[in-house]
């Protein structure tokens, strides 16, 4: 690719500059961007090599299945020089991170490809530039809020950037450039190439996010613009093409608002809820606590202060060693504080301590709150248990911080969705003691319940990791669950092909009664042909075309004895002698069979030209027996098929709600010996009608058709999950309980 090309390549630019020392806050970044790469970058060259596999598999000639070949062992070669080199670009993109902006701009123009040297550009190059502007201009597009956010800090953090001259070393177009410069030393084609890229663009670039927000994480711990909100330049006009935003408005702070707005929302929830209450009470005849002169009322730092005392487990319900051990435990928490309060005695004043409404109404939504998660079946059983332990740290985080039930950001709150979040692919089958997330989640609460002394910040620090694992395991599954899909997706389609080419085949030669010679060339020649031109038809569109020789071959076999069919059987048998060769040397058939077989199809069809040679073979072929229109199918139909008529009518409600299931949704099979798993959708392979899940780690463990799965609902053995937030869910669900209550 010549240097005309609208990609900047890093090696000028490294020999230009000196290798400066990277920012203290930038190393951490650096490595973990190389290491994460790195990772997605193996990926891709695994899909590479499946890929150019498929391809030399599927060749239509000895040379082009050679070329493939040697592609593939060209790349394996030097596949470990190229990711070496590609990591080594990117860390020194962190040391001498490429300008933008104007002065950049002033730079680049000097390059810009006029109408003369743009002829000079070959194909191959033109296409390769074409393929790499569409991923970078995707990849923009698509983190347009966190690259926006991350350039901003990076032009903080290098000495010599502004504003004006913003840098960003993990631009997609700069790790772009990284890569077309590693994989110059791969002698291939174009066509293989193209395939380089698009797998580099489905694996690398498309999963940019992760790594993105990573970045940012890391700058706001390390106080670089911990709160970020783009105004815009000065007198400029904003930027409003980013859809969902208005003008002077960049994406992070449209992200604040809906964050704002969320936060408005889960207010107004809890607002409502208060007033139920307080309705509640009301009908209840209960007057206000304040208006009783023989109570002093606790609550606020008084109260806070009583429950620091609490241990984080009630003594009859302490668990030695393994906390995942028994059943979850629903800890009735207003008669706890109730016995807290009578410990103390009365106080000062000689009254009677009492709640005030507002604590009183805390404690009540925290328990309904943990009645919902420990009745919630979308909750696998051992994350239920893990749970279970946090209810008392949890009443204390929320009289403490009484933001938790009105802030979606709430740390504790945040911690507690993630733990169900990452759960909800539990089995029971899981081996626990095995599994690294099962460890995290039990280090996670082992740790609120050993080290929580009230300061809030502690959730919000195991967040951040628990965050983090599940970050570094998704990145591990979601490769491969792609690996897994792609494999499946191709399987499928070539069962289906099979199946199809089989079929049509069987019908149409079980109506006669063909020569073995004749039989021989269609199932084991022709049907590789076909076989092929399925598989290929959504660009080729050849299947027909090899259908209608099948037909014509069978036709002309056929004893003609009118004079206009015997004109057509001389015009149809040349192309069709021609086309029978093509298709079998495209597929490598054996040439020394194949020019035995054609001389043995074209006796054949000399035979069956010169006379009724064939019309007595005929009369022994088994007949088809046209159907009686007037006879009644059903009279013939077994009781199992009738029974099965039955099924089908009865499920039809059910295929519209397995329809509705989405890719990533998680679902949870029952057996009929009692055992249960949950898997994930990660494909629907629509010509198949195929449906196939996947587990925790991206491995198939289940496929099935659209009508089993709705037959599996009816009986009750498939249940869809709910994937929401744990606490949004359970709010929903307080509102819906206190309303019909109140009804």
């Amino acid at each position: 690719m010549n240097k005309q090309s609208g990609i900047h390549y890093l090696r000028e630019h490294r020999e230009a500059g000196s290798s400066n020392p990277v920012p203290a806050q930038v190393v951490r970044i650096r490595d973990t961007v190389v290491a994460g790469l790195g990772d997605l970058l193996q990926g891709a060259f695994d899909a590479v090599d499946d890929s150019l596999f498929e391809l030399a598999n599927n060749a239509r000639s000895n040379n082009e299945q050679n070329r493939y070949f040697e592609a593939m062992r060209e790349i394996r070669i030097k596949r470990k020089g190229v990711e070496r080199h590609f990591q080594n670009a990117v860390a020194q993109l962190f040391a001498n991170p490429p300008r933008s902006g104007a002065v950049a701009a002033d730079e680049s123009l000097a390059s810009q490809t006029n109408s003369d040297s743009l002829s000079l550009v070959g194909d191959d190059d033109l296409e390769e530039q074409v393929a790499l502007n569409a991923m970078i201009t995707k990849s923009r597009v698509h983190f347009q809020g966190p690259l926006l956010q991350l350039q901003t800090r990076f032009s903080v953090v290098y000495p010599g950037a502004s504003e004006d001259i913003p840098v960003n070393p993990m631009a997609p177009e700069h790790l772009c450039s990284a890569f077309v410069e590693a994989i110059q030393a791969l002698e291939i084609q174009i066509r293989e190439r193209l395939i380089l890229l698009k797998q580099f663009d489905r694996y690398v670039v498309s999963n940019l996010g992760m790594l993105l927000d990573e970045a940012n994480r890391i700058l706001i711990q390390a106080g670089v613009i911990p709160n970020f909100r783009y105004h815009g330049k000065a007198g400029k006009q904003q930027d409003s093409s980013a859809p969902g935003t208005t003008a002077g408005q960049a994406p992070g702070e449209t992200a604040s608002a809906a964050s704002e707005q969320q936060g408005h929302h889960e207010g107004a929830m809890f607002e409502q809820i208060r007033q139920m209450l307080a309705h509640q009470r009301a009908n209840a005849g209960i007057p206000p606590r304040s208006s009783d002169p023989n109570v002093h009322v606790i609550g606020g730092a008084e109260l806070a202060g009583l429950l620091g005392a609490l241990p984080q487990q009630p003594p009859g319900e302490q668990v030695s060693g393994n906390l995942s051990a028994g059943k979850p435990v629903m800890v009735d928490l207003y008669q706890v504080v109730q016995q807290l309060l009578a410990q103390t005695g009365n106080t000062s004043d000689g009254k009677k301590p009492a709640l005030n409404e507002m604590d009183e109404d805390l404690i009540n939504l925290v328990s309904m709150l943990f009645e919902f998660i420990l009745d919630d079946y979308n909750l696998s059983a051992p994350v239920q248990v893990l749970i279970s332990r946090l209810q008392i740290p949890i009443l204390k985080v929320v009289i403490k911080d009484k933001t938790f039930f009105s802030k979606a950001t709430h740390p504790a709150r945040r911690l507690l969705n993630s733990l169900a979040r990452a759960g909800i692919g539990w089995s029971e089958s899981d081996e626990k003691a095995r599994d690294k997330l099962y460890e995290q989640i039990h280090a996670v609460v082992a740790r609120i319940l050993n080290e929580f002394d009230g300061d809030v910040t502690l959730f919000e620090t195991l967040c951040e990791e628990f965050e983090q694992f599940l970050a570094r395991e998704n990145r591990k599954a979601s490769l491969v669950e792609q690996r897994t899909r792609e494999s499946e997706r191709g399987r499928i389609k070539s069962q289906k092909a099979q199946e199809t080419v089989d079929q049509l085949l069987q019908k149409k030669l079980a109506r006669y009664k063909l020569q073995e010679p004749v039989r021989n060339i269609l199932l084991n020649g022709w049907s590789r042909v076909m076989f092929l031109a399925y598989l290929r038809d959504d660009v080729e569109h050849r299947w027909p075309q090899t259908v209608r020789v099948v037909d014509d071959l069978i036709w002309c076999l056929h004893p003609h004895q009118d004079d206009e069919e015997r004109d057509q059987w001389v015009r149809v048998v040349p192309g069709l002698l021609k086309s029978l060769r093509a298709g079998l040397e495209e597929v490598s058939y054996n040439s020394s069979k194949l020019d035995e077989m054609m001389s043995d199809l074209k006796h054949e069809l000399t035979e069956a030209f010169r006379a009724n040679a064939l019309a007595e073979a005929m009369e022994d072929a088994p007949e088809t027996e046209p159907e009686d229109e007037d006879e009644d199918p059903v009279s013939h139909q077994t009781a199992i098929q009738r029974q099965q008529e039955l099924e089908d009518a009865a499920i039809a409600e059910f295929v519209a709600q397995i329809d509705a299931i989405e890719i990533g949704n998680w679902v949870e099979f029952n057996l009929v010996n009692g055992a249960s798993f949950r898997c994930k959708l990660s494909a629907i392979i629509e010509e198949a009608d195929s449906f196939v899940f996947v587990n925790r780690m991206g491995l198939k463990v289940i496929e099935k058709s659209r009508t089993d799965l709705a037959h599996e609902m009816r009986r009750g053995r498939l249940t869809v999950l709910e994937q929401g937030a744990l606490i949004d869910r359970a709010l929903d669900a307080v509102v819906g309980s206190l309303r019909s209550n109140a009804g």
